[in-house]
């Protein structure tokens, strides 16, 4: 139910049946976000019915309610919090019910109110009743998915007390789809805004995402002092997000979880911590002086494409920053502790984006699909094999880019005693079998340059030298090829084939020196090279004395193939695949006859010659 004021009350009663143990366990405990700023959650009822007719209420005594663990050490946002309620008896044959009630009352973007819902498509649900409650004097967009079944609308009131009331109902026995009609599986069955427009709502968030024309001196100073000695305002751009991205601490928040307020920048820079929403503010008041002005970008979350339809904030996910100076703009992602200047990650980079603030011109402008630097991977593997067939290897990868990202990422936020668990995951992820011991890698947060990982794998017992010959793979990673497309299916209604997604450009290049024990031999494979418009692939291998010798390089040029070069694609990826699969050989030399002990005399009467 929405009021014309913009307040809400949402109230959802379940009924559950539990089949299985395991379909027990997603409701062992009921958990449910809020914000107490503007919101306020009951749970009047929880109740479970065992199979024999017993039933157990839950006291409400037995509800928590915490802040989020998200800001646990962010007292800025305890309003942020999770009410949850642990349910005890649960097991095959019982009945779980609760209700739960969510009051929202001077929410941040009222008078204005959205919401959206999808009725249930897996099957589990028996029946499932949705009622909507609309005030009638407000001017309410709303639209229906042409897979939804008809609703009874009632209408009740007068003047300013008018409503209209929708019911739908549905069962897991009703048809969900109308046929012939080409449906988005992904888009909501019911949509509503009052926001009449993108740029209405871009409007309404600017007021909320751009600092105040007036700046404390504690700002001031900062700005100042971070660009001492910048010579450019692309440096002094580099200097205030490296500040904000890496010094002010990350509040990981979902988008909008505190209704898009946000923080004076003076009282973000004395805590040392914010939201992403928050470390845009901080940004734009730390630079709009000297570049800019900066204006926030809203991406659209993963399950939705659209431009054109309601306009509504649920629709976006994450918050990126633009800025720059006279006919140059910046994107840059403050989010991340370790991101690299000008680097978006990979989710995000392509896509179009709400873009919010002063003086906009394209209000959906295409977030930059490339890296503001190439991406390279280098591996560098230094091995020793023993007499006795252990294998020992240092390797030591350099990165930038997607992958960069990733681990900087996991090594930023792992404690140094965990960095050897990650280096063990990363080893088994290139294929590499062994104990990993002794691992370095470069600081995160040193962003400028590429990141370096180093670690120590050892291999007991790696050939078995009694066989002959011994046959070992180049030790060298796995190169990751996409995977071929599914086969499509036949028919005239069938759907054209999606192209090959090869991801962003990169160049990838390994190399290993394998140290042999004395008397080894080895023989090595032929090298390869096949390229083509969209990626090349070469190797190099060689036996010199007593170590081998073994390199592979693979280009990804373009970012997809066609769907009509399958054919030739395919025949890249075995012609690479083929060439990983080649073996050296090894043999090592025996205990010669010259060497060999003298026979032993024999004990009995000499023989006549």
């Amino acid at each position: 139910r929405f009021e014309a004021n913009g307040s809400s009350r949402r109230e959802v009663h379940a009924r559950i049946h539990i089949f299985t143990e395991l379909g027990a366990r997603p409701f062992a405990r009921l958990t449910f976000d809020y914000n107490r700023a503007f919101e306020q959650i009951e749970m009047p009822l929880v109740r479970v019915t065992q199979p024999n007719g017993g039933t157990a209420d839950i006291l409400l005594s037995a509800v928590t309610d915490q802040p989020n663990p998200a800001v646990a050490d962010a007292p800025a946002y305890q309003d942020v919090r999770r009410k949850s309620v642990r349910v005890i008896g649960l097991q095959p044959g019982a009945t779980l019910e609760y209700r739960v009630i969510t009051t929202v009352t001077h929410a941040p973007l009222a008078p204005d109110f959205y919401f959206s819902h999808s009725f249930a498509l897996d099957g589990l649900v028996a029946q499932e009743v949705f009622e909507l409650d609309l005030p009638a004097t407000r001017q309410v967009q709303l639209r229906i998915s042409p897979a939804t079944l008809p609703a009874s609308t009632e209408r009740s009131g007068d003047g300013v007390d008018a409503r209209i009331l929708y019911q739908w109902k549905r069962s897991s026995a009703d048809v969900h789809a109308i046929p012939g009609k080409e449906l988005d599986a992904k888009a909501p069955d019911l949509v509503l805004t009052t926001f009449p427009s993108w740029q209405e709502l871009a409007n309404r968030l600017a007021s909320f995402l751009s600092p105040s024309s007036s700046l404390t001196p504690e700002i001031l100073a900062k700005a100042s002092e971070l660009i001492a000695g910048a010579t450019s305002p692309d440096a002094q751009m580099m200097a205030i997000y490296e500040f904000v991205s890496q010094k002010i601490r990350t509040v990981d928040l979902p988008l909008g979880a505190t209704g898009f307020r946000t923080r004076p920048p003076s009282e973000i820079l004395s805590s040392g911590y914010a939201t992403p929403e928050d470390k845009h503010v901080l940004f734009a008041a730390l630079g709009n002086n000297y570049f800019g002005p900066a204006r926030a970008g809203l991406v659209l979350n993963s399950a939705t494409t659209e431009t054109e339809g309601l306009a509504r904030p649920s629709l976006f996910d994450h918050i990126l920053t633009m800025s720059g100076y006279p006919s140059v703009n910046f994107w840059m992602d403050l989010s991340i502790e370790v991101a690299p200047y000008g680097m978006i990650p990979s989710q995000f980079r392509g896509k179009r984006a709400l873009l919010v603030g002063p003086g906009v011109t394209d209000q959906w402008p295409q977030v930059p699909p490339n890296l503001p630097f190439p991406a390279t991977q280098h591996v560098r593997v230094d091995a020793t094999l023993t007499a006795k067939g252990d294998l020992t290897a240092d390797v030591h990868y350099t990165l930038r880019g997607d992958s960069e990202l990733l681990l900087r990422m996991a090594f930023h936020r792992a404690r140094r005693d965990q960095w050897k668990n990650l280096a063990q995951l990363l080893a088994l992820s290139d294929g590499f079998r062994g104990t990993v011991t002794d691992v370095i890698a470069s600081d995160p947060t040193s962003t400028r340059e590429p990141f370096t990982i180093g670690y120590e794998i050892s291999l007991p017992k790696f050939v078995d030298w009694t066989k002959r010959p011994v046959r070992i793979p180049a030790l060298l990673p796995q190169i990751g090829l996409p995977d071929l497309p599914a086969k499509p299916a036949a028919g005239p209604s069938a759907s054209p084939a999606p192209p090959i997604n090869l991801g962003t450009p990169l160049d990838v290049e390994s190399h290993v020196t394998l140290r042999l024990p004395p008397r080894t031999t080895a023989r090595s494979p032929i090298g390869t090279s096949v390229e083509r418009d969209y990626a090349a692939y070469s190797s190099h291998y060689a036996a010199r004395g007593a170590s081998l010798r073994a390199s592979r390089r693979v280009q990804f040029l373009l970012r997809e193939v066609p769907a009509a070069r399958v054919a030739d694609y395919s025949a890249f990826v075995r012609v690479v695949q083929n060439d990983e699969a080649q073996e050296f050989t090894l043999e090592r030399a025996t205990t010669t006859a010259a060497t060999a002990p003298p026979p032993k005399k024999s004990k009995g009467k000499p023989t006549r010659p």
